[in-house]
């Protein structure tokens, strides 16, 4: 579409990894085994946790959270990976476009708010133990995770407005597998100091609440640990923190290390491979941190295998 001068773009071409045919498919079929394992362990913790009454309790409560929101998550991305590796069109709209940031910005902002919540959680099952159901209730956990996805789809609307208000000109060609808000900057052909300022105060303050909230829930087990004489009581304290801890550090660290660069930093070829972490390995590894480290969903996986039988 021209106006004056330039041409506002109408569509983007999404390059993706590679544009060699053979290295394509290669990268199709790893992408490809590893969104079916996601989808796949993602959606067995929640039914595991469902049907399982041993683990209706807080701490797995928000586990089938995290699962069932990691089970949409790898979906904003992955499906227009595969496209993009076999496909010769790589065209997506600019609706297309606006829809994948703010699908994929729900599904961040939202995750976020989640590891705080869970955090919380875990600082009351350790710091008051005694009081840990009666205060964690079924109410309180529904309405920290309802919080989550509410505060997630507000922030992702104002993300997804501030972004889409520019005009983007010049080439089409975005060398990333998804539309994602730095890429996008970069081919804005109107002033973005506005912009930049929104979004620092939009994700800066997603990102240090949540960030600030964990840090204190871990600093109060911290001290909690310490308060415990022997060593075996510890150590097994701090492994009902430790499955979350690995969650939080691979989350934040790829966000903080895609993000919180000055945009004058940002390297595509860089930064898409680091977006593989958040993107797709991270829904990847989730279910498995939880689950293999963990005896009680591993029995409630073996009770259930067991109870399903054969065709007579």
């Amino acid at each position: 579409m021209k106006v004056g001068n330039r041409t506002i773009l109408t569509e983007f071409i999404l390059v993706g990894f590679s544009t060699d045919p053979q290295w394509q498919l290669t990268l199709f079929g790893i992408f490809l085994t590893i969104y079916l394992i996601t989808l796949l362990g993602n959606m067995t913790l929640v039914v595991l946790i469902r049907i399982d009454s041993h683990l209706h309790t807080p701490m797995y409560f928000f586990i089938g959270s995290l699962s069932f929101l990691d089970f949409w998550y790898t979906s904003v991305y992955t499906p227009k990976l595969l496209v993009t590796c076999v496909s010769e069109d790589k065209r997506i709209s600019l609706a297309g476009c606006g829809a994948q940031v703010l699908f994929s910005c729900v599904v961040a902002y939202t995750e976020s708010y989640l590891l705080a919540a869970m955090a919380f959680d875990r600082h009351m099952a350790i710091c008051n133990p005694l009081l840990y159901l009666a205060t964690m209730s079924r109410s309180l956990c529904t309405g920290l995770v309802a919080g989550s996805y509410i505060g997630g789809l507000l922030n992702a609307i104002a993300h997804t407005a501030n972004t889409f208000r520019l005009s983007f000109c010049g080439e089409n060609i975005i060398d990333h597998f998804f539309c994602d808000a730095p890429p996008l900057v970069k081919m804005s052909c109107t002033d973005t100091q506005v912009y930049e300022k929104v979004m620092l105060g939009v994700v800066g303050f997603t990102v240090l609440s949540s960030i600030l909230a964990i840090l204190i829930s871990y600093f109060n087990i911290l001290l909690a640990i310490l308060r415990i004489r022997s060593a075996s009581g510890r150590c097994k304290a701090f492994s009902t923190c430790a499955s979350h801890l690995i969650s939080v550090m691979l989350f934040y660290g790829s966000l903080l290390f895609m993000y919180s660069r000055p945009s004058s930093t940002y390297s595509l070829e860089r930064d898409k491979v680091a977006a593989l972490f958040y993107t797709v390995f991270n829904p990847f590894l989730n279910p498995l941190i939880y689950s293999l480290r963990n005896k009680d969903v591993k029995a409630a996986f073996w009770k259930a295998t067991q109870t399903v039988r054969p065709w007579s």
